[in-house]
């Protein structure tokens, strides 16, 4: 019993918060390594994109709360999702029309690129401060728990209980669902071909007729769909502040290097990595621990390698490791 409690508390605490965490990373990932891949420079911007995207989303539903509209046992969030993708795609097609545009079109070094996007970074991030504040916005709604840690208790009877939040079992759903239509859509539509066709080799594919400029679009497209579903997943599992978006850039980053820059599946592996490196190191083991030693060895201290505080540092030690010995990732993917 000692070792299926331990179990409990492991999954509990640990492995299902990463499984979450790590859905949310990847999806932020696979759009910085789209933009990488596709339009060759690091977007600082993303962590404010996916705060835009998620503003427009928590608008809508607090519009649609007022007029009564819920979803049942479902956050009303979901309903307002596709106008928050909409609203996204709006702002960072205008922002390529008014800024990227100009500067590819001078064939500028990508470090400029790199430099115009912390600028736009800054301007979506006084934006969405402006709309909507500074402050946490909670709005989720529904049930609370697909299975409480009480009812979990009751049924079976251990000491250690399960709680399964409803947001987490969305989170990593909604995960699988858009990363199996986003490889569908690049493997198996035209576009999508297009798309990596561009990727693989610009030139090439110009003499081939692809359009630049529908890729650029359609990039961008897909780019603040899993912008905003990945800033929405991540609000409603925690909590929505502007500046935490901003906070993420950095694991989202290092996913993205990790697992190869302008590589979809290493984004995904990375964003898997570096959530359950961050909960595993700053989680305190002791309760784990003591279901799994004899009463004699029970650890006294909390077992904890860091402070909860200090979770981004995971992210910039790994960073750092991969950059120096491995600046490729794990797939392959392009040199940083």
């Amino acid at each position: 019993m000692d070792f299926l409690n331990a179990l409990v508390a492991f999954a509990n605490f640990v492995f299902i918060p990463a499984m979450a965490y790590g859905s949310q990373l990847a999806l932020g990932a696979l759009g910085v390594t789209l933009i990488y891949g596709i339009l060759r420079f690091s977007n600082f911007a993303h962590g404010d994109t996916m705060a835009f995207g998620t503003m427009v989303t928590i608008l809508v539903t607090w519009w649609l709360q007022s007029l009564g509209v819920s979803f049942g046992p479902l956050p009303t969030a979901l309903l307002a999702l596709p106008l928050g993708i909409l609203g996204c795609m709006g702002l960072v097609l205008l922002t390529d029309r008014m800024v990227y545009r100009f500067y590819r079109e001078q064939r500028a070094k990508p470090v400029i690129l790199v430099i115009v996007s912390m600028g736009v970074m800054f301007i979506y991030n006084g934006l969405v401060r402006f709309i909507i504040g500074p402050d946490d916005q909670r709005f989720a709604d529904g049930e609370r728990f697909i299975i409480s840690a009480r009812t979990f208790k009751e049924m079976t009877g251990l000491r250690e209980g399960l709680a399964f939040k409803t947001t987490q079992g969305i989170t990593i759903v909604t995960a699988v669902i858009v990363v199996a239509l986003l490889f569908w859509f690049l493997n198996r539509t035209r576009t999508g071909k297009s798309m990596r066709a561009y990727s693989d080799n610009e030139d090439l594919a110009l003499l081939s007729g692809i359009n630049p400029e529908r890729v650029v679009t359609y990039t961008w497209m897909i780019v603040a769909a899993l912008a905003t579903v990945a800033g929405v997943l991540y609000g409603l599992d925690k909590s929505y502040k502007p500046f935490v978006y901003f906070q993420l850039l950095l694991p989202i980053f290092a996913s993205a290097i990790v697992g190869g820059l302008g590589s979809p599946l290493g984004a995904i592996a990375g964003g898997f990595i570096i959530a359950f490196s961050e909960v595993t190191i700053t989680y305190a083991w002791k309760k784990v621990l003591t279901y799994l030693m004899p009463g004699p060895l029970d650890p006294d201290g909390l077992v904890q390698l860091l402070s909860t505080d200090y979770k981004f540092a995971v992210s910039f030690m790994i960073l750092l490791i991969v950059l120096l010995f491995r600046p490729t990732g794990l797939f392959r993917g392009k040199s940083v």
